[in-house]
């Protein structure tokens, strides 16, 4: 058999991205080209091109193997990137928990939440050695591109941004190698929602204010008892000692959530005030952004389901 020329070889490889490409547009995800053994579109504007038309993406992919981005926004699609370490040591917190990839820690955050690791979903394993995985975006919040917001060597793609499907290629270390669906193929599972908590940006109405003495008040709708609760639950949070936080902020979590399932707190109002409050310590004796979150949720939980009588004093 005659060896492949290399006319004939790029037509092979063009054809196999046509496909790839044809393949995402057929679940409903628009396209666009990005440029060949890259991961940046070819177009400005890229998002509103992006499209799942045959015809369009039959002409881009005709003759060049160009790489396949889809457009987050119009998919409507969360994809995390875990990524490998590549020889970098994880911070302390991460490494004494045997962490040495974004995976790794994706699975402990979970874990310190009580939810099952979130793996069971459409995936792509990176040519660096890193996973993609895809989630339906909330309807109800529209997400952000992040980078390390949920934990180290972990970024999300969302609103604005791209991500390179399945079929694309990168050169890695001189190599051509390619982005590679998981096996077994799984649907694409909805985002699960503590990690839509912790993705959902502020609003900036939402945003708790400041009173002098940086005393954080409600933002929106609550009552004069509500905002004297958050006052005063705070403060408690913010002058807890290490080896009393946790209990302390649950404690907290659990009076507001009172509140709130008496209908005179907005529940995000509450998780953002304590979350807040609990930012500074964070870093401090090992205290993470997830612990913080564990226990306003289920303090949070557990005081909805014993909502307290509150007398409307606004």
């Amino acid at each position: 058999m005659a060896p492949t020329r290399p006319r004939e070889m790029s037509r092979i490889v063009s054809s196999r991205q046509l496909a790839a490409a044809r393949a995402a547009a057929a679940r409903g995800w628009p396209v666009v080209p990005a440029g060949v053994d890259s991961k940046v579109p070819l177009f400005e504007g890229w998002d509103s091109v992006a499209t799942t038309s045959e015809e369009k993406i039959s002409v881009w992919w005709a003759r060049v193997p160009y790489n396949i981005a889809i457009s987050c926004r119009a998919a409507g699609l969360v994809v995390l990137d875990l990524d490998a370490a590549h020889g970098e040591l994880p911070p302390a917190q991460w490494a004494r928990r045997g962490a040495r990839h974004g995976r790794d820690v994706l699975r402990l955050l979970a874990h310190d939440l009580g939810e099952p690791d979130p793996v069971h979903t459409y995936r792509v394993w990176t040519p660096s050695g890193g996973e993609h995985r895809y989630f339906q975006a909330p309807h109800d919040v529209a997400l952000r591109n992040t980078v390390g917001a949920l934990g180290w060597h972990i970024d999300t793609r969302a609103q604005h941004g791209c991500i390179i499907a399945a079929g694309s290629a990168l050169r890695v270390a001189g190599k051509r190698r390619l982005y590679r669906l998981a096996q077994p193929l799984l649907p694409v599972a909805p985002l699960p929602l503590w990690i839509v908590t912790a993705l959902t940006p502020p609003r900036a109405a939402d945003l708790p204010a400041r009173a002098s003495g940086g005393v954080i008040l409600p933002a929106r709708r609550a009552t004069a008892y509500a905002a004297a609760a958050i006052r005063g639950e705070t403060t408690k949070v913010r002058e807890a000692r290490p080896g009393t936080r946790a209990h302390t902020l649950f404690i907290a979590a659990i009076k507001l959530g009172q509140i709130v399932g008496a209908r005179w707190l907005d529940e995000q109002d509450a998780v953002d005030a304590l979350l807040i409050a609990a930012s500074g310590h964070e870093g401090v004796n090992g205290w993470t952004y997830a612990e913080s979150l564990h226990h306003i949720m289920n303090g949070i939980a557990r005081g909805i389901r014993e909502p307290r009588a509150v007398l409307d004093i606004a």
